[in-house]
C-alpha cells in the first residue's frame, strides 16, 4: 500500500510518461492519461488501486475543470451565439438523451434476460454520450485554422452549450438516483436547493467578489492572488456540497463570478497549471476503472457502442445542422466533429457509477467505447474534407463554385498582390495598396468578414490560401507578390510550399509572431520575414532616439541596417520569469550573460580553445563593467569579464558550462 505522497508521485510519474509519449505521436495528451490509468490501474499491472486519495484527486480535477468553463460563461458571448446555442446545442443534447432512453427502453422490453436498463440509468448514460471533447476538437479546429469558418462556429457553439448542460445534469443524476419518495418532489427540492444557493452566490457573491478582489490586488502579491483564488474555487465548492448538490457546481459558479471582474484573463492564466494537472491526474483514475480483460471477453459489444453512438450522433447532429439552414458541407463537417465522446461524459458516467444506478459491467465497455471514440476522433477530423466529399453529392460543386468566383472577381487582374488574411493587418495592407493604385485581392476564412468587407467595396473572397486550389483562382500565376498577414508558422509553410510549386519566382512576404521560425520560413522559401515583436521594438526604439534628439537620418540607417541584417543584432533577449516557456524553448534563440568570477578555470584561456561558439552561438565581452573588447579566438578571458552568450537555451547552457567548469 503505498503512502499518500508515493502515490501522487507514482501517478505524477506515469503521467509524465504517457504525455511525452502521446505528444511524440502528436496525440492529445488526455488520451495518454487514459492509456497510463489502464496500464497501472488494479485491472492490468496492478501498480495502484482504487482509494480515497485517488478520487480526491480527480474530484479536484473536475472542480478545476468547472471552473474554468464559468470563467468563459458570459451573456454577451452566449447572446451572440445564442441560435447555435440554444438552439442547435440545446436540441443536439435533448435529442441524445432521448434517443439513447428511447434506446434502453426497447433493449430492456426485447431483451429482458439479457439487459435490463432502467430510465434513470438510460438518462444518465444519454447525458454522457452526449457531450464532445472539447479539448480534442478545439485544439484541432485551432491547427487547422477552421475556428472562424462557419462549420467552426457551429461546432464551438454546440461544444458550449454541452459544457453549460454539464451542470443541471450533475444535479439531476443525483437526485434522480435517490431511492423511494415522489420523483416530482425530489427535483423539486433538488432544484430548489439549487436555485437557492445560485441567488446567494450569484447576487450577493457578486459585489463580494469584486471588493475583496480589489484588497487582494492592492497588496501587490501574486502569492496571496493565488492563494485568494484558490480559497474562492474550493470555497464555493465546498458551499455547494454542503447544499446536497456536487463541488463541480460551485466551481462553476465561482468562475462565472469572476468572469465578470477585470481579473477575467489573470485569474485563467494562474488556474492553468492546477486545471491541468489535476485533469490530468483525473483521466488516469478514469482509466484505471477499465477491466482490459472483461473489455476483450466482450469485444464485439464495446465495437457495438463505439459504432452505434458515433453513428447516432454523427446522423443527428449533421440532420439538425441541416435543419438549421446550414449546407449540406457544413453539416457533415459539424457531425464529423462532434462524433466522439467527450471529458464530461467521463464526469457523468463516473458519478452514475458512484451511485450505482448502472451495471458494472455496461459501465465497462460504454467506458472503452468512449475511450476509442476519442482516440479515432482527430483522424476524422484530419479526414473530414475527404469524407465530405464522398458523402455530399453537391460538395465538389459548391467548392466548385466558391472557386469560380474567386476565379471570376480575378480573372481580369495582372500583377496584383495577393493577400492571405484580411483581418487587420490585411485590411491595413489593403488600404496603403489602394492608395497606391496598386491591384490586390485577399483570402480569409471569416464569412461574416467576408461579406461585410465585400459589401464595402474591398477585394476579398472567402477561401483558403493554404489550398493549392484557392491560390490558382485568385491567380497566383499573374500576381506580383503574395503577402501571409496572420501568424501561423504551420499554414504559412503550406502557402509556401504551394507558392513554391505554382509560381516559383514569386516574392512571398510572411507575418511572426517573433524570431524563432524565421529561418524555417526563409529556408521554405519567403523572400521576406516579418517578426511583429521586433519590429515593434523597432518602432518603438526609432521613436524614443528622435525624442531624444538623435538625427532622423541617423535613426532611419539603425533601423535599415538592422532589417538588413535579418535582425541578425536583435534576435534573442534576456529571458525572465515572467516569460512563460513553451514547448520549443530549447530552440528559442535567447542572450544571458555570466560574470566570470576570481579562480574560475576560464581566467587565462583563450575563446578559441573553450568552444563556446560550436553550436552556431555569439559571444560579446564587457571587460571592467562597460567596455565592449573585440572578440576573436585569440582573446583571453579576464577574471570580472562580462560575457554574453547568444544562442539556443541548449547552446547557451552547454556554453556556460564551459566557462564556469
Amino acid at each position: 500500500m503505498f503512502s499518500a505522497l508515493e502515490l501522487t508521485l507514482l501517478l505524477l510519474g506515469s503521467a509524465v510518461l504517457g504525455v511525452v509519449a502521446f505528444r511524440m505521436l502528436h496525440l492529445p495528451p488526455m488520451l495518454g492519461y487514459l492509456l497510463v490509468g489502464i496500464l497501472i490501474g488494479p485491472h492490468a499491472l496492478n501498480v495502484v488501486e482504487e482509494n480515497e486519495t485517488t478520487h480526491t484527486l480527480a474530484e479536484f480535477g473536475v472542480v478545476f475543470l468547472m471552473f474554468s468553463i464559468g470563467l468563459e460563461f458570459s451573456l454577451p458571448r452566449l447572446s451572440s451565439m445564442r441560435r447555435t446555442v440554444f438552439g442547435l446545442g440545446m436540441a443536439q443534447v435533448l435529442l441524445t438523451i432521448v434517443a439513447t432512453m428511447v434506446f434502453g427502453w426497447v433493449v430492456a422490453y426485447v431483451l429482458p434476460q439479457i439487459a435490463n436498463i432502467s430510465w434513470r440509468a438510460a438518462f444518465a448514460l444519454g447525458g454522457a454520450l452526449a457531450m464532445s471533447s472539447t479539448a480534442i476538437v478545439s485544439k484541432m479546429l485551432t491547427e487547422r485554422l477552421e475556428l472562424e469558418s462557419e462549420h467552426g462556429r457551429q461546432i464551438i457553439g454546440i461544444l458550449l452549450f454541452q459544457d453549460l448542460a454539464v451542470v443541471p445534469l450533475l444535479i439531476l443524476v443525483p437526485a434522480l438516483a435517490r431511492p423511494g419518495g415522489d420523483l416530482l418532489v425530489t427535483l423539486a427540492l433538488a432544484g430548489m436547493k439549487a436555485a437557492i444557493v445560485l441567488v446567494l452566490l450569484l447576487v450577493i457573491g457578486q459585489n463580494l467578489i469584486r471588493r475583496w478582489f480589489h484588497i487582494v490586488v492592492r497588496r501587490r502579491s501574486q502569492e496571496l492572488f493565488m492563494l485568494n483564488l484558490l480559497l474562492i474555487t474550493l470555497g464555493a465548492a465546498w458551499i455547494t456540497e454542503k447544499a446536497g448538490l456536487s463541488l463541480a457546481l460551485g466551481a462553476f459558479v465561482a468562475g462565472m463570478l469572476i468572469s465578470e471582474t477585470e481579473y477575467k484573463h489573470q485569474v485563467e492564466e494562474d488556474i492553468k497549471p492546477f486545471r491541468d494537472v489535476l485533469l490530468g491526474l483525473f483521466f488516469i483514475t478514469i482509466g484505471m476503472l477499465l477491466n482490459v480483460k472483461l473489455v476483450l471477453a466482450n469485444w464485439w459489444l464495446v465495437l457495438l457502442l463505439l459504432i452505434g453512438p458515433v453513428l447516432l450522433k454523427f446522423a443527428l447532429i449533421a440532420g439538425l445542422a441541416r435543419l438549421f439552414g446550414m449546407s449540406t458541407g457544413v453539416a457533415l463537417r459539424t457531425g464529423l466533429a462532434l462524433a466522439q465522446a467527450g471529458e464530461f461524459g467521463f464526469v457523468l458516467l463516473n458519478q452514475a457509477g458512484a451511485l450505482q444506478i448502472m451495471d458494472p459491467l455496461l459501465i465497462q465497455v460504454i467506458l472503452a467505447s468512449m475511450v476509442l471514440s476519442m482516440l479515432a476522433a482527430p483522424f476524422i477530423i484530419e479526414k473530414s474534407d475527404a469524407i465530405v466529399l464522398k458523402l455530399a453529392a453537391n460538395e465538389w460543386m459548391m467548392q466548385s463554385l466558391a472557386l469560380t468566383q474567386i476565379a471570376a472577381r480575378t480573372m481580369t487582374t495582372q500583377k496584383h498582390v495577393l493577400i492571405a488574411g484580411f483581418g487587420r493587418t490585411g485590411q491595413s495592407l489593403a488600404r496603403l495598396l489602394e492608395e497606391e493604385k496598386i491591384p490586390y485581392h485577399a483570402l480569409d476564412l471569416d464569412p461574416d468578414r467576408v461579406r461585410e468587407a465585400q459589401a464595402a467595396g474591398a477585394n476579398v473572397s472567402y477561401g483558403d490560401a493554404a489550398r493549392r486550389e484557392s491560390l490558382v483562382a485568385a491567380g497566383i500565376h499573374r500576381a506580383a507578390a503574395l503577402v501571409v498577414t496572420y501568424a501561423s508558422t504551420p499554414s504559412a509553410l503550406k502557402v509556401l510550399h504551394h507558392a513554391h510549386e505554382l509560381a516559383p519566382s514569386l516574392p512571398v512576404i510572411v507575418r511572426s509572431h517573433d524570431d524563432t521560425d524565421l529561418d524555417k520560413l526563409r529556408n521554405a522559401g519567403a523572400a521576406e520575414v516579418v517578426p511583429e515583436a521586433i519590429e515593434g521594438s523597432l518602432m518603438l526604439a526609432s521613436h524614443a532616439l528622435v525624442m531624444l534628439g538623435v538625427p532622423l537620418r541617423r535613426v532611419v540607417h539603425r533601423v535599415q541596417a538592422a532589417r538588413d541584417e535579418r535582425y541578425a543584432s536583435l534576435r534573442g533577449y534576456f529571458h525572465g520569469a515572467s516569460d512563460a516557456p513553451d514547448d520549443a524553448e530549447h530552440l528559442h534563440v535567447r542572450l544571458h550573460s555570466v560574470t566570470v568570477p576570481e579562480g574560475a578555470r576560464c581566467v587565462g584561456r583563450k575563446l578559441g580553445d573553450l568552444r563556446l561558439t560550436e553550436r552556431g552561438g555569439e559571444v560579446t565581452i564587457l571587460r571592467r563593467g562597460k567596455s565592449r573588447i573585440d572578440v576573436n579566438p585569440d582573446v583571453e578571458v579576464q577574471a570580472g569579464d562580462i560575457v554574453v552568450l547568444r544562442g539556443t537555451t541548449d547552446g547557451v547552457a552547454r556554453a556556460e558550462e564551459r566557462l564556469l567548469r
